[in-house]
């Protein structure tokens, strides 16, 4: 009896869809369909995950009605810079991202990535995650298969073999090829390295997005480098999380927007994205030369057991914080150290206090590597400048990224960007401050991002395009994270729909698991199969 009752709801189920014309029908709203263009008012309907028809007083019958009377109707946000590549796994939820208007995350940035593309793709798809994945291959993650943590050029067999593996992630589904160039190893890899590999990505379709090899007093040379490494391969470039770090470069944003729209005058395809941040989120061992991290961590440990190495390391640190402007390490606040959680939140300077030393940076350098050795930590640095975040916004070819992950709530102290970006832009720098037009960042978060990655089904409201749609007051919406109490949801995004399923109604996540893989053109599917 039980069998049947089932199956008698499935059969009214789909009997009741087939006699509806549309699954969702989105009334009464102002339409931002992500173009740029000015809103307008229209009905949008939604049948079998696809936008079916829009258009005014839209006479159709549909499962659902939604009434979207004083509320804002827009595609999905797509967020163009994250590392969620366990974290999609063991969360297929992704509340962060789904109460902040993102429909769409592409992952594999900074050159980390997972190391087969195609059984990342698998496990993401078993898992039925909240939002639609995409992924770039990661430098850093080719590299290290192939020449571990070595700080040398590769062998013309080694190239090669890098270059097959960058193939082979195209072929399988990968956007492009990701650069970590301050990370290691990647920041052992010459610039003619990565042009073979970015030349690999451009025969198949894919772009190149870059975290440059410095953004603080290296930033022209870092962003000539990656035009460079364009013009090589002839592929589009896009230069993540683009921003000003350290004092003494404060206001040179102008400068570096500058070489931006030299190289597009020149008819070289490039873009950038950041978040509406003043601080940035990495690792400690940025603090510590590049050098020291030749070989591996056991090699490093053995620097730093070393009296005259460790002396040196040292004195490369505080050169680097002089250099940036800097007296101290108070701008860099731990955000998750595991063996000691009472870290998190807590600045460097205040660590050093803890720990019983006198508070000057030659003290605080010991503090980062005894922590560096005990396994390092997860950080926060309060290096930027507010001016340059806004200058660097209102630059027409800028997008958006978290620069996150999938946070567990209450665990540590993540930057709140993981949890607030869109809202963030949308409050503060749209509603309160007018640094740009609601308009224009919509496009922005849609339409741009999907042009430059290649999504060619998302980022419009029109007709035949994926349902990816965000409905949200504008009057309402914020970002309610802050770097004191970071495990906060974004307000103000009434309705959430990935692939036309409902998966954020009256600001609630419905628990919808409706979405999936979005694999780059250059994708051969095996021979047999339905993957």
């Amino acid at each position: 009896m039980k069998t049947f009752s089932l199956f008698l709801a499935l059969f009214l189920s789909i009997y009741s869809s087939a006699q509806t014309d549309a699954d969702i029908l989105i009334k009464n709203g102002r339409v931002i369909d992500g173009t740029g263009n000015s809103w307008y008012y229209a009905d949008v309907a939604v049948k079998n995950g696809k936008i079916i028809k829009m258009g005014k007083n839209l006479s159709l019958t549909s499962n659902k009605t939604i009434d979207a009377k004083g509320l804002v109707v827009a595609p999905g946000f797509i967020d163009v810079h994250g590392h969620i590549e366990g974290g999609i796994i063991t969360t297929p939820e992704a509340a962060n991202y789904i109460y902040d208007g993102v429909t769409t995350v592409i992952t594999g940035n900074c050159g980390g990535s997972a190391a087969d593309i195609k059984r990342f793709y698998y496990r993401v798809d078993s898992v039925h995650s909240s939002i639609n994945v995409s992924t770039l291959i990661g430098h850093n993650t080719i590299r290290e298969q192939v020449m571990n943590e070595d700080d040398r050029k590769p062998t013309p067999a080694e190239q090669a073999q890098m270059e097959a593996l960058v193939t082979q992630a195209m072929k399988d589904g990968a956007l492009g090829l990701s650069t970590g160039l301050i990370y290691i190893p990647g920041t052992f890899a010459e610039t003619e390295e990565v042009v073979g590999l970015a030349k690999a990505a451009a025969q198949h379709n894919g772009i190149y997005a870059s975290h440059i090899r410095n953004e603080e007093n290296e930033v022209v040379p870092a962003i000539e480098e990656a035009l460079h490494i364009g013009r090589s391969a002839n592929i589009p470039v896009q230069i993540s999380h683009f921003k000003i770090g350290g004092k003494v470069n404060w206001g040179n944003s102008s400068t570096t927007i500058g070489m931006i729209e030299k190289a597009r005058s020149e008819g070289w395809d490039v873009t950038i994205d950041q978040y509406p941040y003043t601080a940035s989120s990495t690792n400690l061992g940025v603090r510590l030369p590049d050098w020291a991290f030749a070989a591996g961590n056991d090699s490093l440990r053995a620097r730093l057991h070393n009296p005259s190495i460790r002396k040196q390391i040292k004195k490369d640190m505080l050169k680097q914080l002089d250099r940036y402007g800097f007296k101290n390490y108070s701008y860099a606040v731990v955000a998750s150290y595991q063996p000691d959680s009472t870290f998190n939140g807590k600045n460097i300077s205040e660590i050093n206090k803890l720990m019983g030393r006198k508070s000057k940076a030659h003290f605080e350098a010991e503090t980062i590597m005894d922590m560096i050795e005990k396994g390092g930590a997860q950080m926060v640095y309060h290096s930027m400048n507010e001016k340059d975040v806004k200058y660097i916004m209102q630059y027409p070819f800028s997008m958006f990224g978290a620069d996150a992950g999938v946070p567990q709530p209450g665990k540590g102290m993540p930057h709140p960007r993981g949890y607030g970006t869109n809202a963030r832009v949308l409050g503060k720098y749209v509603r309160d401050e007018k640094v740009i037009g609601l308009e224009e960042a919509i496009r922005r978060m849609s339409s741009l991002a999907a042009q430059k990655f290649g999504l060619t089904d998302r980022g419009l409201l029109k007709e035949g395009m994926a349902a990816d749609i965000v409905i949200f007051d504008e009057k309402t919406v914020t970002d309610l994270a802050t770097f004191d109490k970071p495990h906060a949801y974004s307000r103000g995004f009434k309705y959430v729909l990935v692939n036309g399923i409902i998966t954020v109604e009256d600001e609630k996540h419905t628990g919808a698991r409706g979405g999936t893989v979005l694999r780059g053109s250059a994708w051969v599917q095996p021979a047999n199969t339905t993957e």
